[in-house]
């Protein structure tokens, strides 16, 4: 880069030495070879440089001129950081177009929705499967934010202090595919800042896998029965021949504490951590590599689950048609008519307790019957007793309502 280290002579020879090294490490080992034996420098960088001055002499020693294994350390790992998080990013997105392209199958299906594990109101089952499409959008943004933190070059800060030759550190970062160069060698050599917001956008992004693999053990057990698994994405009991167990997605629920201890090890690696480079800071590939590798192989499992699964639609539209899932939208309806909305509220709790004790659905009701509660009730009720119309009135942007979720669906296949 114009530093006035290397002739044109010495730098093609050095270039041509690094390339065979790269041959050379990239094929397959040779029967009876350990590399692992032989590796006798203790990191990667030692080893290139001593292989190099086997290949071209004294000449290889200056490959290592104005640069020390800090920089190249944290360059290397930052190339690693982009490079999986766009894997990461690929893997979200298909997981993301699993679910819609279900959700899109599922735009007439309905199911009870839930608070506190209790049936609340009817939902559409697409616009359910679609609420993970969000969370997952979100987290292919936090990846994209980890991506764009991690795409500045610290080559050339030296140890700690940068450079002692005039190395242009802008026109390396080009060469090397980062958008910059960093603006202080000190934090340059010692920043991790990239790792933790990596594995932090993985243990968000197994969050939500855990969430929806847990909903999925949920719905195949025999009490909801809102779907199957075919056989190859569950297993038997090696005792009870009567068992299917969601296996697959009970271990992608158990990795979550996995990644997340990864994010902890490397926020208290860094605690307290002095400037500039310190050893502790080897501990973060581990946890880098671990998080990256376990979310990737969830994601892929998750799309593999989601794209198996078998919905019972009678099994959630019968669900759906208990617990007086639509008492809220006949609350709603008084409230339409002029009765506040708490009046409303405790009068349609009053006709659920009379359901119950007459062990009757509200649907069931005449609106002769209905009046008797209140006078407001008038034909246009029978409307509102129905799932099809409680779902019709939730017809807001981000609602259930089914033109509403057909307009998300829209939206993000757009």
């Amino acid at each position: 880069m114009g530093a006035g280290v290397l002739t044109g002579d010495e730098q093609a020879r050095i270039d041509q030495g690094l390339q065979e090294i790269d041959l050379e490490m990239s094929a397959p080992p040779l029967a009876g070879e350990d590399r692992e034996a032989a590796s006798i420098p203790e990191d990667i960088h030692m080893a290139v440089e001593q292989q190099l001055i086997r290949k071209i002499g004294p000449l290889g020693g200056k490959l290592h001129t104005g640069r020390s294994r800090n920089d190249q350390v944290a360059l290397d790992l930052r190339l690693f950081a982009k490079t999986a998080g766009t894997q990461l990013r690929d893997a979200l997105a298909a997981l993301e177009s699993a679910l819609v392209a279900r959700a899109g199958e599922q735009i007439e299906t309905v199911m009870p929705g839930y608070t506190h594990t209790q049936r609340a109101q009817p939902v559409l089952l697409a616009h359910h499967l679609m609420a993970y499409v969000e969370m997952l959008h979100r987290d292919r943004g936090r990846v994209q934010d980890a991506i764009g933190r991690a795409d500045v070059s610290p080559l050339g800060a030296g140890a700690l202090a940068g450079s002692g030759f005039p190395i242009d550190r802008e026109a390396l970062a080009r060469e090397l595919g980062f958008a910059a160069a960093s603006a202080n060698s000190l934090d340059a050599v010692a920043d991790r800042d990239f790792v933790l917001e990596l594995i932090s956008a993985c243990s968000i992004t197994m969050i939500h896998l855990s969430r929806l693999c847990g909903e999925i053990v949920l719905w195949t057990s025999a009490e909801f029965s809102f779907a199957s698994l075919p056989d190859s994405l569950a297993s038997g009991s090696s005792m009870m021949p009567n068992k299917k167990n969601p296996c697959a997605a009970e271990l992608v629920r158990a990795k979550t504490g996995r990644v997340a201890g990864d994010l902890i090890n490397m926020l208290i690696v860094l605690k307290g951590l002095p400037l500039a480079y310190n050893r502790d800071l080897q501990e973060d590939k581990e946890a880098l590599f671990d998080a990256v590798d376990t979310t990737l192989d969830c994601l892929q499992v998750t799309a593999r689950l989601v794209q198996g699964l078998r919905f019972a639609i009678d099994a959630m539209r019968s669900a759906a048609l208990q617990g007086y899932t639509i008492a809220t939208e006949l609350a709603d309806y008084l409230s339409r008519k002029g009765m506040p909305f708490r009046d409303a509220h405790r009068l349609v709790g009053q006709m659920v307790a009379a359901a119950i004790a007459a062990n009757r659905g509200l649907e069931s009701y005449s609106v002769g019957e209905l009046r008797q509660f209140s006078p407001l009730f008038t034909p246009d009720v029978e409307d509102h007793l129905t799932l099809e119309g409680a779902l019709r009135s939730r017809d807001v942007f981000g609602g259930t309502a089914p033109a509403r979720v057909r307009e998300a669906l829209a939206s993000v296949k757009a």
